[in-house]
């Protein structure tokens, strides 16, 4: 018998999407580029949750445990959360947990753009990071050794390509890198533009891109608002998940925020006259961690 659990599960939600409905009707005369306050909520790991100033939300990321449950990276699956979009980067499992989303819509992978009220997502078609000479470990050498899979561009097997994610909204411009490459080509750079809000993977273990990577993407991007994801949090992320905190990276910045609680509002007028300032959630993420601790949901 097949497993009814397997692939999508909204017809097992009993949710609708009367929101998007309501939003329909007067999405044409909204914009993403009319300013306006945007809330960004961490999740933990790569999860972020953006809202719109019309009040549409996106959750890009959201992570699960490895469905062989033989290395598991955190106590409990993402938490099942409604959200009206969502979004993931690329097909590993702690950027790729859909299923989790209660949503009207899901984006998996996205290469191009989809339009919605005042929102605009783009994504663009590019390559996982498989440079890890600043890392704990070799994965490039550990899939090949023990999967016989070569992970190199460009004949990498698809759950090593990647999407780059750019969110416009509130005449804000966030980019959401996930576990991209430091060095896409020139072009990919050309397409990203102008970005206000940077969303970047930074961990003492440097197990995405070493520190050296992430400060040349901020130097090319040079963002308004640095924001590092993709770290170890004690009371979500498991300690086998190699991960760690981002502290040593974060030493090296003298403009370094850290947010007290897991949401923050932006605004085109709130983030001019930033210049690459870290903002840090630290522990903090949006989703009650005790009931998800002890009921596993």
């Amino acid at each position: 018998m097949a497993d009814m659990d397997t692939g999508l599960n909204a017809w097992q939600m009993k949710t609708n999407h009367n929101r998007m409905i309501d939003f329909q009707a007067t999405a044409e005369k909204q914009s993403p580029t009319a300013e306006g306050a945007v809330e960004l909520a961490f999740f933990g790991s790569s999860a972020f949750r953006i809202t719109t100033p019309q009040g549409i939300t996106v959750m890009v990321d959201p992570w699960r445990n490895h469905p062989s449950r033989r290395w598991d990276w955190y106590f409990h699956d993402f938490p099942i959360t409604a959200v009206d979009v969502g979004v993931s980067t690329h097909a590993h499992f702690d950027h790729d947990a859909l299923h989790r989303l209660d949503a009207s819509v899901l984006l998996d992978r996205l290469i191009g753009s989809y339009t919605f009220s005042d929102l605009q997502i783009h994504g663009i078609a590019e390559k996982h990071a498989i440079d890890s000479c600043c890392a704990i470990y070799d994965f490039k050498k550990i899939h090949q050794h023990f999967h016989g899979v070569d992970i190199t561009p460009p004949n990498n097997p698809r759950s090593w390509d990647h999407c780059l994610i750019v969110i416009e909204t509130g005449g804000l411009r966030i980019l959401h890198w996930g576990d991209n490459r430091a060095d896409p080509p020139e072009e990919v750079w050309d397409w990203l533009g102008e970005i206000d809000i940077a969303l970047l993977p930074v961990d003492n273990s440097q197990h995405v891109i070493g520190f050296g990577a992430v400060n040349s993407i901020i130097e090319r991007l040079n963002p308004k608002v640095v924001v590092p994801h993709h770290y170890y949090i004690w009371d979500v992320v498991q300690r086998q998940s190699t991960l760690q905190v981002p502290s040593n990276w974060l030493d090296k910045y003298d403009d370094v925020t850290l947010i007290d609680g897991p949401k923050q509002s932006y605004s085109r007028e709130s983030v001019q006259g930033l210049n690459r300032a870290i903002h840090f959630f630290g522990d903090n993420v949006a989703f009650d961690k005790q009931a998800w601790f002890e009921n596993g949901k």
